[in-house]
């Protein structure tokens, strides 16, 4: 239940608009001047704060608004006022107000301000969130050539308005490319806004792309806003483009080719000022070919293209990765970091990584939890990684044709490999990889011990 907090002096607004907002649904708190109001936005962390301008005492509406902003910069704030000019309307904006109701409130005007607001809320706590799913807020690891070449064309294409469409495996990053093209542009300050074209039901795309009002279909009980106007002024991201549908591939293009958008059961169109960016791992040539995706918006949305290198080819950049995700993985869980041995570095390199830069983020947090503060060596990397033709040979397997090779080593080796294998077989589990290796759990520990493993929580 989303939380609104009414900072007014005249118990009346505070009864009236509360009542309308209890409502409709929102949770509902009030304060009748502009220090109890910073104080209480401080205890009870509403999504949302409707503020009047002209509170008497020490605390303005302005200077409220200044307070809240600095401290709460993530918060939406509507200013309201019955005696306010123009430029009292603009100084407002400029301080960070999100809208500007005029007195005597009404109860269309002041639930649709809400609503547009709420939705901001909402924008902005998913980019915080994407933020967080990329594990590296907005930081490009690595200086391999590959990621030099990537930085030098995200610097040079960023500053335009151009449309972007970024390619490349699964788990390469392509939202972070994305994420540092707004980063490095004019609307660093507006909005970026996601939007996973894979993940939504075709019969509701267009509800999500632009919107819709309230009684527009069963369900619609009220009006809700698009993406793109989410995105308004700011940088949309259509991630997972190639997966949209025929239908909803029309609409798009009518979208970006009249830079405007109508919401589903609405009757008048909304323009709308967005940059857009499209990302896939889908070849989109070949589904233009194959009649899968319409030639004129692939044009439209390939005006830039940026390829992201898969991890195999770059693997000089994964110690430092190793490094990026393990101090990543610390502050997170604030356990002990592990002592990552430089054979570990080296066969996690050699490992081929279908999965790119995600499946080694996840590699690295698995490692970090099960040896926190301990060692981590080749051979327990091998024990976690998966075994099949997706692997590189294994480092840990000597050439048996080295003269100096013995025969009590190499089956070490071998026996180290075997080891490996069962446990990455049973997630670490040792009784389990006990049994695969028919044997009982003592005997495995013994042999564990002698080769030099290190066993998760000991």
């Amino acid at each position: 239940m989303p939380s609104v907090l009414i900072i007014d002096d005249e118990p009346n607004i505070r009864r009236m608009v509360g009542a309308l907002l209890t409502s409709e649904g929102f949770e509902v708190r009030d304060a009748g001047d502009g220090a109890s109001g910073v104080a209480r936005v401080a205890e009870l962390d509403p999504d949302l704060v409707l503020l009047d301008l002209m509170i008497p005492g020490t605390m303005d509406g302005m200077a409220v608004l200044e307070q809240l902003r600095e401290r709460f910069p993530d918060l939406p704030v509507i200013m309201m006022s019955g005696r306010a000019g123009l430029s009292d309307a603009v100084k407002a904006t400029r301080l960070g107000a999100i809208n500007f109701l005029e007195k005597p409130l009404t109860p269309e005007g002041v639930l649709l301000a809400i609503t547009s607001a709420l939705e901001l809320r909402m924008a902005r706590r998913e980019r915080t969130a994407l933020r967080a799913d990329l594990g590296i807020a907005g930081e490009l690891v690595g200086d391999s050539p590959a990621m030099r070449e990537l930085r030098t064309m995200i610097q040079r294409v960023a500053p335009s308005d151009a449309r972007i469409l970024i390619t490349g495996e699964s788990g390469t990053g392509k939202e972070l490319v994305a994420s540092a093209v707004h980063a490095e542009s004019k609307r660093r300050d507006r909005p970026f806004v996601r939007v996973n074209c894979a993940a939504i039901p075709r019969d509701l795309v267009e509800s999500e792309m632009f919107g819709h009002e309230r009684g527009a279909f069963t369900g619609a009980t009220e009006r809700r806003i698009g993406r793109f106007e989410l995105a308004h002024t700011g940088t949309l991201l259509l991630d997972e483009v190639g997966d949209l549908g025929p239908e909803a591939q029309s609409k798009l293009l009518r979208a970006i080719e009249a830079k405007e958008i109508e919401r589903v059961g609405g009757g008048r169109p909304i323009k709308v000022d967005v940059r857009i960016l499209a990302a896939t791992n889908h070849d989109l040539e070949r589904a233009v070919r194959d009649g899968r995706f319409r030639e004129d918006l692939f044009f439209r949305l390939n005006v830039i293209p940026i390829s992201v290198p898969p991890l195999r080819e770059r693997p000089s950049d994964i110690p430092a990765l190793v490094r990026h995700f393990a101090a990543l993985q610390r502050r997170r869980s604030a356990q002990p970091a592990p002592h990552w041995h430089d054979d570990a570095v080296q066969y996690l390199a050699r490992h081929r990584w279908p999965g790119n830069v995600r499946e080694l983020a996840n590699i690295v947090e698995r490692l970090s939890i099960l040896y926190a503060g301990l060692p981590i060596s080749a051979i327990e990397v091998a024990a976690v990684l998966p075994v099949g033709d997706t692997a590189v040979a294994s480092p840990l397997l000597p050439d048996l044709l080295q003269p100096e090779i013995t025969l009590s080593d190499a089956l070490d080796e071998y026996e180290k490999l075997l080891i490996s294998r069962a446990l990455s077989a049973a997630n670490g589990v040792v009784a389990e990889a006990a049994r695969r290796l028919r044997t009982d759990r003592p005997n495995l520990y013994r042999r564990m011990k002698r080769l030099g493993f290190v066993a998760p929580g000991e």
